[in-house]
C-alpha cells in the first residue's frame, strides 16, 4: 500500500512542481512537474499489477489445496 502513497506524493509534487512553472514561465520546471506526474502514473500501474499478481497467486494456490 505504500507504493500507492509515494506515487499520489509524487503526482502531487508534480502537480505543484508544474503549476509554479506555468505560473512563473519557466518551461523547465513545469516539464519536470510534467514527468513527475507521469512517473507516478507508472509507480501506481505497478502498485497495481503487484496487487493483482499476489491476488492472481493466492487464488491459484486455494485453487490447488
Amino acid at each position: 500500500m505504500s507504493s500507492k502513497i509515494d506515487a499520489a506524493a509524487k503526482d502531487a509534487e508534480g502537480k505543484l512542481q508544474s503549476a509554479v512553472g506555468s505560473i512563473t514561465g519557466d518551461n523547465g520546471q513545469q516539464l519536470k512537474g510534467e514527468a513527475k506526474q507521469v512517473q507516478a502514473d507508472a509507480m501506481k500501474a505497478e502498485a497495481t499489477l503487484k496487487e493483482e499478481a499476489k491476488k492472481a497467486a493466492k487464488k491459484l494456490d486455494d485453487a490447488t489445496e
